[in-house]
């Protein structure tokens, strides 16, 4: 297992497992920003841009990629936490 924060992990394992071995199955977890970035002249911001890459990226070479969109982080990971604890 491996985890990394976005954009962050793009340069560390991210690169290993969008070009690595053909292994492994991806959960990406997003959440709505109050501050993002602008792409001029786009409908859509930097981190949607980037967060899409990756799942592009990965969904390209093959490898299972589930998003979760999390439209209040803080709510979001609490249940997120929470259902982990009942495993």
């Amino acid at each position: 297992m491996t985890f990394g924060w976005g954009p962050r992990y793009l340069h560390a394992t991210g690169q290993y497992h969008k070009g690595g071995p053909q292994v492994g199955s991806f959960l990406q977890l997003t959440g709505t920003v109050g501050d993002d970035l602008p792409v001029p002249g786009k409908p859509y911001s930097l981190g949607r841009l980037q967060a899409a890459g990756d799942r592009w990226a990965l969904a390209r070479r093959g490898r299972p990629v589930l998003r979760l969109h999390l439209t209040d982080r803080s709510a979001g990971v609490a249940q997120l936490l929470a259902a982990a604890r009942q495993l």
